[in-house]
């Protein structure tokens, strides 16, 4: 990948992980509860897990498309960047989020916290189609496809992870904040997330 795209997609990706999701909020719950140790070690890297086949699966079709048809990549990009938009009015349109930690709640073993990460990101076919909308952004189709796969899976994966151990260690401080502005911070992602997607696709 040239070095100013994967830059941007870098960038593009923290932007991402640091949006509020099923895993950040299960993250946030999972650090106030089990501490941030247990968290990254089982609830994180179940996450990881499930975030890394959702991205290879998105690939093997994106892959699949372009092989077929070279030209499919600017239709895709279109495409791609209007469910972008969509998702962006989405979380406009959000409440701020609710976390509920219940101390009462029996401590569950590490599989089962393992588990949970791991249901939570395969289980929303949002994020399918999301990776299915945002990869082709940064695809060069002039240079080989599976070493930029490869490159924006890792690179994607590895800013999750250090997002989502960020976000249990400070569990007991972000919870309150997101209670309280969460509704602000919906509307400045959701309006990146437009942002993006009416930009991405017209860049080369």
């Amino acid at each position: 990948m040239a070095l100013h795209t994967l830059l941007l997609y870098l960038a593009a990706a923290l932007g991402l992980s640091l949006t509020p999701g099923p895993n950040s909020l299960l993250v946030l719950t999972h650090g106030a509860l089990h501490g941030h140790r247990r968290t990254l070690l089982f609830t994180v890297s179940g996450g990881a897990l499930g975030f890394l086949a959702l991205i290879a699966l998105s690939m093997l079709g994106i892959g699949a498309l372009l092989q077929a048809s070279a030209g499919a990549l600017v239709a895709l990009k279109f495409i791609g960047g209007a469910y972008l938009v969509w998702l962006g009015v989405q979380l406009w349109r959000s409440p701020a989020v609710q976390l509920a930690a219940d101390a009462a709640r029996p401590d569950p073993g590490g599989f089962s916290l393992f588990r949970q990460g791991l249901l939570t990101a395969v289980s929303n076919p949002k994020a399918l189609l999301f990776y299915g909308a945002f990869l082709p952004q940064f695809i060069d189709p002039q240079r080989e496809l599976m070493t930029q796969f490869l490159v924006m899976a890792v690179v994607f994966v590895a800013v999750e992870i250090l997002v989502e151990w960020g976000l249990a260690l400070m569990a007991h401080r972000v919870r309150p904040w997101l209670q309280r502005l969460g509704r602000r911070f919906n509307r400045v992602c959701g309006g990146l997330f437009v942002l993006m997607g009416a930009a991405l696709p017209m860049t080369r």
